[in-house]
């Protein structure tokens, strides 16, 4: 059987990479809905109009298949709040705007963070798609860092904590907000919403 590699070749590598996406676009609704311990490539393609011939000749397996579909979720996540930060006039505009963006995706894309704390868990025992887990918190401790930072800079002073710990801390704020809103708790979209300013504030 060919590999990847060589079948991108034959397509034409941009058109290759392109269907992947595509795919795992289609992909990642089925996978979140059952998280990955449920999921195989047959349960993709019985839930999508997908086929598993398909599946096959794109994707190396399952693990290729999630890695494609969640690097793609979470690196846009990670772009999420550039504009926040880059249009932000004020220390307090950036924290509201910031605590509502925060809350808004809790509530829309509740299943997809889900399945990435699945992920992130899972790739400590597995190393299919560990290195693409690895790089995917690198972007989101990125993408903190870009909010803290500009926060401090609003605010007139230097952050007090350093780039892991920020992400540490809204990392862990947002997994507690995810279960409480998972279990049927809507107050967590306030919550996540105060706490997250609350915590931009202690930051500087």
């Amino acid at each position: 059987m060919s590999t990847i590699a060589e079948r991108a070749d034959r397509a034409g590598t941009n058109k290759f990479a392109a269907r992947r996406r595509e795919l795992a676009d289609s992909a990642l609704a089925a996978i979140a809905e059952h998280g990955f311990a449920h999921t195989g490539l047959r349960d993709v393609a019985a839930r999508t109009e997908l086929s598993t011939g398909i599946l096959h000749y794109y994707f190396d397996g399952k693990d290729d298949l999630i890695a494609q579909a969640i690097w793609q979720y979470k690196s846009e996540c990670a772009r999420r709040y550039d504009p926040i930060v880059e249009t932000a006039a004020t220390a307090e505009e950036l924290a509201e705007r910031f605590g509502v963006e925060i809350s808004a995706t809790l509530r829309d894309e509740s299943d997809m963070h889900r399945l990435w704390y699945d992920l992130r868990n899972q790739a400590l025992f597995e190393d299919g798609f560990r290195d693409t887990i690895v790089a995917i918190d690198e972007l989101l401790t990125d993408m903190v860092w870009a909010v803290v930072q500009r926060h401090a800079v609003l605010r007139g002073r230097p952050a007090n904590i350093d780039r892991a710990t920020a992400y540490a801390l809204f990392d862990g704020l947002f997994l507690n907000c995810l279960i409480t809103y998972l279990r049927g708790d809507l107050t967590a979209l306030d919550q996540i919403s105060v706490r997250t300013r609350n915590l931009l504030a202690a930051s500087v």
